[in-house]
């Protein structure tokens, strides 16, 4: 029996110092263990207290923005006119300094200018101006020689450049048009469609079939007040006449002249129901269409200028007219001639307020200067000189040496302009006629004789 005892102490204190042992190594384990789990609490929450901190920063920097914002919105008005033009990084003083926007709307119908208007927008006084050009207007030299290209409608088929057709109704008006806008018919039904039809009134009972071999063109509109869809606005944009021959009444101004009056109030209409609150929705709609349709020279920094403006035009400030004229059959062929003195007097009335000075034709003169002298510096008095005298340099560049000033009359200008160039310029040399093909009334090359 004692043999027995002093070995089951030994086993039980054995045991005792085995589980004491493995308890040791679970502790050093488990302290083991907590080590990473404590350091991944501290990086948590450091990263959380790093993302609160930039979430404020943002918070403040926005806040900072929608002060700003709201500071410069007050200042152009709580309106749409000046969220946009708090939008668009504009001030109080931008208006001010916005000149009027001039342009030419061309329309296109099968590759033909139907539609053509000198336009202007007075963004100070929120007032518009549209004038009409008949598309039969002639644009010839000669009469003896005329032709249905001498047609101003005619003008853009020649080399599809929509600055032709602007050159062709600055030299009519008298106007100085830089821009313009041409748009495809099949833009206005689109937006006619978009916005959901155009209340109009149709001025007469209008049914026309094209009897042409495309037969493309049926027309079927009652007069009176109705809902224009896109289809119809086409119809009603494209007549002249009945299949009977019968047009518009002679005062309202039958055919062509009666459709440039149906045009305008149509246009005039669209405008109307397009500015509204509920059509800002379809604003992506209708630039998708604009793009589609539209081609413009001006550029989008430009017209963005006017558009916080735009917002608030009432069409009931839309002032339009057609350009003066009486039909004139001429070699054979009907065409539109301009009235000048009428033309004259409309056009400083709407463009100019009746103050621009119509006296010095040389305003409607367009001039090609070349300087052929040799010496860079000759060019920019000479430019001056026909500037300042009403003369509308188009075109500036150099050319070959040439020992004498020179001046081609292309356009079968009067001597007595002649005679002034020469005496603005000092020029001596005899004038010579020359082809109309580079888009202007004269050439004027300056020679090494030119002081």
């Amino acid at each position: 029996m004692s043999d027995n005892k002093p070995k089951r102490m030994k086993d039980s204190h054995s045991k005792t110092s085995t589980d004491n042992k493995d308890n040791i190594k679970k502790n050093n384990m488990n302290s083991a263990n907590s080590k990473p789990n404590t350091s991944s609490k501290k990086r948590k929450k450091s990263n959380h207290k790093k993302l609160k901190i930039f979430f404020i920063i943002v918070a403040i920097i926005l806040i900072i923005f929608l002060g700003i914002f709201m500071y410069r919105f007050s200042k152009n008005g709580f309106s749409m006119q000046g969220f946009l033009s708090t939008l668009f990084g504009q001030n109080e003083e931008t208006l001010a300094n916005l000149d009027n926007l001039d342009f030419l709307l061309i329309g296109e119908s099968g590759n033909m200018t139907d539609s053509i208007m000198a336009c202007r927008y007075d963004p100070k006084t929120q007032k518009a101006y549209m004038l009409s050009i008949p598309r039969d207007t002639f644009i010839g030299n000669s009469e003896a020689n005329a032709t249905t290209s001498d047609k101003i409608n005619c003008v853009y088929n020649i080399k599809k450049d929509p600055m032709n057709t602007v050159k062709a109704v600055n030299k009519v008006t008298g106007l100085n048009l830089k821009y313009y806008v041409f748009v495809d018919t099949k833009a206005l039904t689109e937006i006619v469609d978009a916005i959901g039809g155009v209340e109009f009134d149709v001025p007469i009972d209008m049914e026309y079939d094209d009897t042409s071999k495309d037969n493309t063109l049926h027309i079927n509109l009652k007069k009176g007040t109705q809902k224009i869809d896109g289809n119809k606005a086409e119809q009603l944009l494209r007549f002249r006449h009945n299949n009977d021959g019968s047009s518009y009444p002679k005062e309202y101004g039958d055919n062509d002249l009666g459709r440039m009056h149906t045009q305008r109030d149509f246009i005039k209409a669209t405008l109307n129901q397009t500015i509204r609150a509920n059509n800002i929705f379809k604003l992506n709609e209708l630039l998708d269409i604009v793009n589609k349709h539209v081609k413009t020279n001006l550029s989008v920094s430009l017209i963005k200028d006017y558009i916080p403006y735009a917002v608030n035009f009432d069409t009931e400030n839309l002032q339009s007219d057609m350009l003066p004229n009486e039909s004139k059959k001429i070699n054979e062929i009907w065409f539109v001639k301009v009235i000048d003195s009428e033309a004259e007097k409309l056009v400083n009335d709407m463009f100019f307020g009746g103050t621009k000075d119509t006296s010095n034709s040389e305003k409607y003169i367009t001039v090609e200067l070349l300087n052929g002298t040799g010496d860079s510096e000759k060019l920019e008095p000479a430019l001056k000189a026909l500037e300042n005298n009403g003369f509308d340099v188009v075109k500036v560049g150099n050319t070959t040496a040439q020992k004498t000033s020179s001046i081609t009359n292309r356009t079968k200008q009067e001597d007595d302009t002649i005679s002034k160039v020469k005496s603005l310029l000092n020029i001596k040399s005899k004038t010579t006629t020359g082809k109309n093909n580079v888009d202007a009334d004269l050439t004027i090359i300056l020679g090494k004789d030119y002081k």
